[in-house]
């Protein structure tokens, strides 16, 4: 089975990318852009499987279809919920919400060998009402963000909220929550998926490093190199730095 993954975030691509090596599914192709899609299906033979996400860098992964004639079975990956996906879910060997769930993931590549010749002959047919998706991608009401949650300590799960985080951070390859109570919970995500899963009137990536909700800045402060510091309530184990090329952006999102 020769498999496709087509993504936003390169990291997004690598973490789905591991998922799927332990389901033995070798990934072939990583693309990130409509533009590199096109140019890859014109000069090269068409996968058995893709793993698409919705959003691409330069538009809607659906652009894709409206130059290439793609014949492979396609499992969508997305941030945007159900009643966004209403439009094609029949479409499609199945649909995964990010962040993705390794079981959800499991039953997909299932269900997709479990029937290869009737997926690709469905999916050879996609008739997607490419401007219908648009104008509901585009609406920004219809997008739901992410409210809460769930991190494993030991054996038992635990939910927490967004209400409840004083910050997001990167250490060590591992993706962090911190919270008020002036806790850390490791996470499987990434800082670049959860900038598209938050709600960014309420959230900013200050740096590679962090992400801050607004209700969580306690003082911001001039720094050094025309920088801005960011001081938490209780997240004290390294400074919070408003990168230098986020300043201007970051000053609009505060008002």
């Amino acid at each position: 089975m020769v498999t496709l993954i087509i993504e936003d975030e390169k990291p997004a691509a690598r973490l789905l990318q591991r998922k799927l090596e332990k389901l033995d599914v070798k990934v072939e192709t990583m693309l990130h852009s409509v533009e590199e899609s096109i140019e890859w299906f014109e000069n090269n033979s068409h996968p058995d499987l893709i793993f698409l996400d919705i959003q691409l860098s330069d538009g809607l992964s659906f652009e894709i279809f409206e130059k290439i004639d793609i014949k492979s079975a396609i499992i969508f990956t997305t941030a945007y919920d159900e009643y966004a996906l209403k439009a094609f879910k029949l479409n499609s060997i199945d649909y995964l919400l990010k962040p993705i769930d390794e079981d959800d993931l499991e039953t997909a590549v299932s269900k997709y060998k479990s029937r290869i010749p009737q997926a690709i002959a469905e999916t050879s047919n996609l008739q997607l009402d490419f401007e219908q998706i648009r104008q509901m991608l585009s609406n920004p009401f219809e997008k739901t963000y992410k409210k809460r949650f769930t991190v494993k300590i030991g054996q038992h799960l635990k939910v927490i909220t967004t209400e409840e985080i004083e910050c997001f951070f990167s250490e060590n390859k591992g993706t962090y929550i911190h919270t008020y109570e002036n806790r850390d919970y490791l996470i499987d995500s990434t800082l670049e998926i959860l900038e598209q899963e938050l709600d960014k009137k309420d959230f900013f990536r200050v740096s590679r490093k962090f992400i801050v909700p607004l209700k969580a800045i306690k003082e911001i402060q001039v720094y050094t190199n025309s920088r801005l510091k960011v001081i938490l309530p209780s997240y004290k184990e390294d400074e919070v730095i408003v990168s230098r090329e986020k300043v201007q952006d970051f000053k609009s999102w505060l008002g």
